[in-house]
């Protein structure tokens, strides 16, 4: 049933993508209402299939890649509709709804077979550190959106086409604003996420830190996100070289979270 719900969720949230970009092509009006009300029944789906899959399986879903990603893309698209609700962003849903379809997609490629939990994993870490990471990747997940419509924004305005694009998207400073907001929440999250695993590996292994593949860069894209508010807090980091750096601090995560499992597995390599 479980398998069956994430289908239709998948489903309901590619047509609330097309959507999305439809109305930011388009404007049309009513598509985007449309389109949030399908991503919102879909995320309400996504929900009750998730509750289903812990249930199946006896503990939480948040082992292998099918049941991350899928955390994953839940995760974002909740911290959508709740970004959405305290700032009416209407172009932000046309960003972020190809994020979650392709996280979903990526679920799907993935073996969805109930998998029995490794020694190590049977803890009640297990879902406090998983999901304070991903939702963590979540934030900053829209952080990288942002940064993203800041620099076709950006781009737009330095070659003077002022046209449809550039009065669809926000202005400059609001989408720096609310990128440095995602960013805010999103890294202590991270921190703790970080903090939580080291508590997590001295009970499993017996040791905070190992310098395992998954560790290292974890600590590698930390520092990359401290390094990024630090700038912003302290130097005035503003503008082009903050979404540069979003957009590196993103790609270090992903790669953190899915390119390490394949290329340099370790202690953190379970299911695929």
């Amino acid at each position: 049933m479980d398998e069956l719900f994430f289908q239709l969720t998948f489903f309901l949230y590619l047509i609330a993508t097309a959507g999305f970009v439809m109305h930011l092509v388009s404007l049309r009006k009513g598509v985007e209402k449309i389109a949030t009300y399908i991503l919102a029944s879909g995320f309400c789906l996504h929900s009750l299939g998730i509750v289903l899959r812990w249930i199946s399986e006896g503990h939480a879903p948040l082992v292998s890649f099918h049941d991350t990603f899928s955390f994953l893309a839940w995760a974002i698209t909740l911290a959508y509709l709740l970004f959405q609700a305290g700032h009416n962003v209407k172009a932000l849903s046309a960003f972020v709804s190809p994020v979650i379809t392709i996280m979903m997609a990526l679920g799907l490629m993935h073996p969805r077979q109930v998998i029995p939990l490794p020694p190590a994993l049977k803890s009640y870490w297990l879902p406090v550190h998983a999901t304070i990471c991903l939702v963590s990747y979540a934030l900053l997940t829209l952080a990288f959106c942002i940064a993203i419509m800041y620099l076709v924004q950006e781009h737009q305005i330095k070659k003077k086409r002022l046209g449809a694009i550039v009065r669809r998207l926000p202005s400059l400073e609001t989408l720096d604003t609310m990128s440095e907001r995602c960013l805010k929440i999103g890294f202590p999250l991270l921190t703790l996420g970080i903090i939580t695993g080291s508590i997590w590996a001295e009970t499993a292994w017996g040791s905070y830190w190992s310098w395992d593949p998954k560790e290292t860069w974890s600590l590698i894209t930390w520092f990359l996100y401290a390094a990024l508010l630090h700038q912003r807090l302290t130097v005035g980091w503003r503008g082009r070289k903050s979404a540069y750096m979003t957009i590196i601090g993103y790609l270090t995560l992903l790669f953190t979270f899915i390119g390490v499992t394949y290329l340099l597995p370790g202690a953190h390599s379970y299911a695929l």
